[in-house]
């Protein structure tokens, strides 16, 4: 079967712990990546959850940056607690 190159950008940061991360499972990236379209083509789908980290949600991204404003204002109300010990 004919080989074809395929291209794509990624952080640098990324791209490297990627490369360890497979050096220490023995494959490339290259082997890798060939191991997750295999799977995507004969399931049909990612195999694996995606899902959102509601973390950064545009609502909350602007929760956030009006608490800031709030605390650098001296509008907050901040209170201490307790460190909660798992």
């Amino acid at each position: 079967m004919a080989q074809v190159m395929v291209n794509f950008r990624m952080d640098e940061d990324l791209k490297k712990r990627m490369e360890k991360a497979c050096a220490e499972m023995g494959l490339s990236m290259t082997t890798a990546f060939t191991i997750f379209a295999r799977k995507v083509a004969v399931e049909q789908r990612i195999p694996f959850e995606v899902s959102v980290n509601h973390f950064y949600s545009p609502s909350n991204m602007e929760y956030l940056k009006k608490v800031i404003a709030d605390i650098e204002a001296g509008r907050a109300n901040l209170q201490e607690h307790d460190l909660l010990e798992e």
